[in-house]
């Protein structure tokens, strides 16, 4: 009985969003670095955003097509991070600098 009721804890909506919060928030910090010290692109952040509110307000479309509206939200929150790690392996200039001090050491 007391792991049933523990259980219903992490149901809550609450609680949901708190860790959605907690890690659109990481996202963000994430993203942030790799536009500031990269490749100052806004569309990954911009992708971040749009499926964060959109896994936010997964219920926007009824019960019955939240899983399809979770998928999408989280679908472009992959999406940013995946954009945001090619552009930020994509800088030539970068790679020239970490090139430099790696030989210097």
């Amino acid at each position: 009985m007391v792991p049933l009721i523990a259980s219903s804890f992490f149901a809550e909506v609450w609680f949901e969003r708190m860790i959605l919060s907690i890690s659109i928030l990481i996202g963000f910090i994430g993203l942030f670095i790799g536009f500031y010290k990269y490749h100052r692109q806004l569309y990954p952040l911009y992708s971040l955003t749009i499926g964060g509110i959109i896994y936010w307000h997964k219920d926007m479309f009824g019960h019955e097509y939240e899983p399809f509206t979770i998928a999408v939200g989280a679908l472009l929150i992959i999406v940013a991070h995946y954009i945001n790690m090619k552009l930020c392996r994509s800088c030539n200039s970068c790679q020239a600098d970490s090139c430099a001090s790696s030989v210097a050491s």
